[in-house]
């Protein structure tokens, strides 16, 4: 068995797929080292939902989420020599899907609400911001780098953010929660 340490990055640099040596603060690095946090929340999050019996595609989103990280942690300049799996429009659609399905049970929203009222109500809350940081994340390596999957990634991760969202609220809505309004202070 393979030992799980290489010692190749005590001197804090990493190797994209590829070979090319970058710095572990890279921001390609960032990205996908925010990726993998975003689904591990999300696996946390799936976990919760198995022990309400509350069927989810977040097993299908933590896969989506692997072939974006993949997609971020290849060289580019060398990708066309690797089976990088490919993010995909239909990936976008499923989601909005979802919303929609999850939404035609919700009432209105009226207000904004704060994120919480229960651990699973506030785990998608938590999932649907680090989603949104990661998102700004790749939006500034698009800056930096003209790649359309970038483009497409970033996409797909404003989607989700909306997803995580409604996700909380149909949740709040499934365990009987009543949402909590945001009451701005006037005086």
């Amino acid at each position: 068995m393979a030992k799980i340490y290489t010692k190749t990055g005590d001197k804090g640099q990493t190797s994209l797929i590829g070979g090319t040596r970058v710095k572990k603060n890279n921001l390609r690095v960032e990205c996908y080292g925010t990726v993998d946090e975003l689904n591990a929340a999300i696996g946390l999050l799936n976990d919760y939902l198995a022990t309400i019996s509350l069927s989810s595609v977040l097993t299908e989103i933590q896969d989506r989420l692997f072939t974006i990280g993949a997609a971020l942690a290849c060289d580019p300049q060398k990708e066309p020599r690797f089976a990088i799996p490919d993010l995909k429009e239909g990936d976008i659609v499923l989601l909005e899907h979802e919303i929609d399905k999850m939404n035609e049970s919700l009432p209105k929203m009226t207000h904004f609400i704060l994120p919480g009222g229960h651990i699973i109500i506030s785990h998608a809350h938590l999932a649907r911001t680090i989603c949104r940081r990661t998102e700004r994340l790749c939006v500034t390596l698009l800056e930096e780098v003209a790649d359309e999957n970038i483009t497409l990634t970033i996409k797909y991760l404003n989607r989700l953010s909306d997803y995580l969202f409604v996700l909380g609220r149909f949740l709040g809505l499934h365990l009987k929660i009543a949402e909590v309004k945001w009451k701005p202070r006037t005086d």
